[in-house]
């Protein structure tokens, strides 16, 4: 039987150790270790020998507790290491640190006493969500040490980058092809009390926040509702207009985070509206007001419940159902530039039970002709007045009669069908009711 799969892993016994036993296991101690490669697809040097694709994300590492010397560079001191979550991957650089201990194998650990190494996650020498890179100069990985010279006030800000004029490179992807830059203006996010907060590499983050009245640098979710009502901001990318200080943490702005999802519960999110126009009183911004009989409230001043998606372009696409919007008030649309709909194999339907259907603007007043009336009674009309004309242009007591009736007899005769049904004013796709 082959060992892999979930069958074996089932039969191993390694799977009956308890949290008591993978703790003596561990024996309490850690190990620091530098990543000098990674595994992260087919092409990594190490991808064959840390397990082909059930070893991806396994590390090479060398403990920093261990001399190495230009001699022993890449020989000594130097083994793998596994993630220790198979479901939350934060993946290190190379040449940042993470936390190394022993744990079970997948072979019969308790008889053979066979251990694998586990890392958890980077060791946050910088306090940075960007990089956190230790270089070792005797490491090819590693072509040149990076100048640490910063004055005292640049280290006491946080700040990692590189002061001196000296070009370094230093190597933060490994064998595996990665295409890693280390950048200078990617920024923290800056906590407040209370939240969790997950941050990418790149600029991108999920704040599971509050409402927090607080000194210092300000949020702008909080001017509504008590301290503590929660949030949810989840933001991709940073405003293109930041500062080049990486270091420097920022808070979201929903008006220049290029893509922003917020959640919230009490707070008023002075979001800028596309579509917005001016009103009167406070001068503040009214979308939607001459669209629907309820103007709904200004999205800058509503502070209940409510997702808020904002960035340059939403889509929104379903590929075996529908999509649905249902609202307990309006559902409005506007746009500064055309608003199209369109079925390409069904019907369009607009109706209002117990409204009116407006066209044009909402206090139109001017009713539509429901054809299939209007061309009936038209029909007997038009008939009706070329049995007349017939009748007249045979008078010829009457002076200019004849002529006449002869003349509006051929227009007639241009505009009336033998089937009421089939007027060419009636439209094939525009129906009424």
């Amino acid at each position: 039987m082959l060992k892999q799969g979930l069958s074996y892993l089932n039969n191993s016994a390694t799977a009956n150790i308890g949290n008591s036993q993978l703790s003596k296991s561990i024996g309490g101690e850690f190990i620091t270790a530098r990543v000098i490669d990674i595994s992260l697809n087919s092409n990594s040097q190490i991808f064959d020998e840390t397990g082909g694709w059930g070893g991806i994300g396994s590390i090479k590492f060398q403990q920093l507790d261990k001399t190495v010397s230009p001699n022993n560079k890449n020989q000594e001191n130097t083994t793998f290491a596994k993630p220790i979550n198979g479901q939350f991957k934060t993946f290190p650089l190379v040449n940042e640190v993470v936390l190394i201990f022993r744990g079970p194998s997948t072979q019969k650990t308790q008889s053979s006493n066979t251990k694998t190494y586990y890392y958890i996650n980077t060791v946050a020498l910088w306090n940075n969500q960007h990089v956190n890179p230790f270089p070792d100069v005797f490491f090819d990985n590693t072509s040149v040490t990076p100048s640490m010279n910063k004055s005292n006030s640049d280290l006491q800000a946080g700040s990692v980058a590189k002061t001196s004029k000296k070009t370094t490179q230093l190597s933060l992807n490994g064998n595996s092809g990665g295409t890693f830059v280390e950048k200078g203006n990617v920024h923290p996010i800056l906590p407040y009390a209370g939240d969790n907060i997950f941050e990418g590499r790149f600029g991108n983050s999920i704040r599971l926040g509050n409402t927090s009245k607080t000194g210092g640098l300000r949020n702008n979710w909080s001017e509504s509702g008590g301290s503590g009502e929660p949030i949810t901001i989840l933001k991709n990318g940073q405003p293109s207009s930041g500062s080049s200080k990486g270091f420097e943490p920022i808070v979201e702005d929903i008006n220049t985070d290029p893509t922003s999802i917020y959640l919230t519960s009490t707070q008023k999110i002075p979001i800028q509206i596309s579509t917005s126009t001016q009103g009167v009183g406070e001068a503040a911004t009214v979308p939607f007001s001459n669209l629907v009989e309820v103007t709904p409230k200004s999205p800058t001043s509503y502070n209940a419940p409510q997702v808020i998606l904002n960035s340059s372009r939403l889509l929104f696409n379903s590929t075996t159902d529908s999509i649905l919007f249902s609202s307990q008030k309006s559902i409005v649309a506007e746009a500064r530039e055309d608003v199209g709909v369109k079925s390409l194999g069904g019907n369009l339907t607009l109706t209002a039970d117990k409204g009116t259907v407006s066209l044009g603007a909402k206090n139109a007043d001017q009713p539509l002709v429901r054809g299939n009336d209007f061309a009936s009674d038209y029909w007997v009309l038009l008939n009706a007045m070329e049995n007349l004309l017939s009748s007249l242009k045979n008078e010829a007591s009457i002076p200019g009669a004849a002529s006449a009736a002869a003349l509006l007899l051929t227009q007639l005769k241009e505009i009336n069908v033998s089937d009421s049904s089939k007027f060419k004013f009636l439209s094939n796709k525009v129906k009424t009711i």
